[in-house]
């Protein structure tokens, strides 16, 4: 990512001087470089397989891993086989796989988003009061969870968007988010009418405070630090600046 040096800064000083003293230049110049914006072709948006793609190339070999409800339940069919992962369901089950083909799904086989499932060799069932000992225990290395909002400090919000015509479900978020050693929230960007998720500070109640480590968007990858979301890596054709229009929270390049 470029980073503006003495030298672009002082020509952007001396390209702005002129405007100052001519207002109707000054005018001019904001218009056209408004219309080049919305002329600019939209960068391609990672899908929401893409995304959970994404982390699933980060999940260490070896790892306890929770997959919460939403685009993290796409991370079990997207870990390639080689690299061993033990993934964990809140509703009881230790080391499964990928979605089966409809064929071969049994139905009293599911995740806790009621999605069919495979068992690896090894895997384990067991009741929920053993399942939320694991997630309370700190027993798990990694919780991926979905997100409805996370602030520049961690904080998470995944259990109410305060809809009336949605009931809150906090399932085992809380636990998850405080349980394990580490929280990855897979989310979209923005809402459907492109206002930001990634927020200085929440404004839906929150799950849990100062608990996400890394963030995977359709935008960007970007990682929580104690001044700010620090960008490692962005989709196609999005630039820092894009990013940060659609950002709330502060970016680090």
């Amino acid at each position: 990512m470029s980073t503006l040096t003495v030298n672009d800064t002082a020509a952007l000083d001396a390209d702005a001087a002129p405007a100052a003293a001519c207002p109707a230049a000054a005018s001019a110049t904001a218009a056209a470089i408004a219309a080049a914006a919305a002329a600019a072709p939209a960068p391609t948006r990672w899908s929401r397989e893409q995304i959970a793609a994404r982390a699933a190339r980060d999940v260490p070999a070896g790892a306890y891993v929770n997959l919460g409800i939403g685009i993290p339940t796409l991370v079990g069919n997207m870990i390639p086989p080689e690299r061993e992962a033990f993934l964990h369901s809140e509703n009881g089950i230790l080391h499964f796989g990928s979605r089966p083909a409809a064929a071969e799904a049994d139905p009293y086989l599911i995740n806790a988003s009621k999605q069919p499932i495979s068992l690896l060799p090894g895997a384990a069932i067991f009741d929920s009061s053993l399942s939320f000992a694991m997630m309370r225990g700190g027993h798990l290395d990694l919780a991926i969870l979905g997100a409805y909002e996370v602030a520049e400090n961690g904080d998470l919000a995944n259990w109410t968007r305060l809809d009336p015509g949605m009931p809150p479900a906090v399932g085992g978020a809380m636990e998850l988010a405080y349980g394990a050693r580490q929280v990855w929230a897979l989310m979209e960007h923005t809402t459907r009418d492109g206002r930001p998720r990634l927020l200085k500070r929440c404004k839906l109640p929150l799950t849990a405070p100062a608990v996400v480590t890394r963030i995977y968007t359709d935008l960007a990858v970007m990682s929580v630090t104690a001044d700010g979301l620090k960008v490692e890596e962005m989709a196609p054709g999005v630039t820092f600046d894009y990013l940060q229009q659609y950002t709330e929270a502060r970016l680090l390049a």
